[in-house]
């Protein structure tokens, strides 16, 4: 356990140190992690957009399955772009989640 927690600091530290620069290999890795670790977050998102476009009751229906979904969604991306972190594809290491492309991004940026 405590080599996991100390890896994943390790490994998440390349990403604020690559964050001004263009997409790499290390980016990708740290985009990856960031997602699995992230990803439980997108149920609490997902009911929040849809109770502030739909309303409560859409929220805790459709909501709440747009965030499993979406939690699934995350979860397999992050761990796809952790596996092949090396390779750019798609090309040149561009995000494939886009909206947003970390879970926080547009909470804090």
């Amino acid at each position: 356990m405590r080599f996991l927690i100390i890896a994943l600091i390790f490994i998440l530290s390349f990403v604020f140190v690559n964050a001004g620069q263009c997409d790499d290999p290390m980016k990708k890795l740290g985009r990856g992690a960031c997602n699995v670790v992230t990803c439980p977050l997108e149920i609490f998102e997902q009911m929040k957009r849809v109770n502030n476009s739909e309303g409560p009751f859409a929220s805790i229906t459709y909501g709440l399955l747009k965030g499993i979904g979406m939690t699934g969604v995350r979860a397999v991306v992050g761990v796809y772009e952790i596996a092949t972190f090396p390779i750019p594809f798609p090309k040149n290491y561009r995000p494939i989640l886009k909206d947003p492309e970390f879970f926080f991004e547009e909470t804090f940026w």
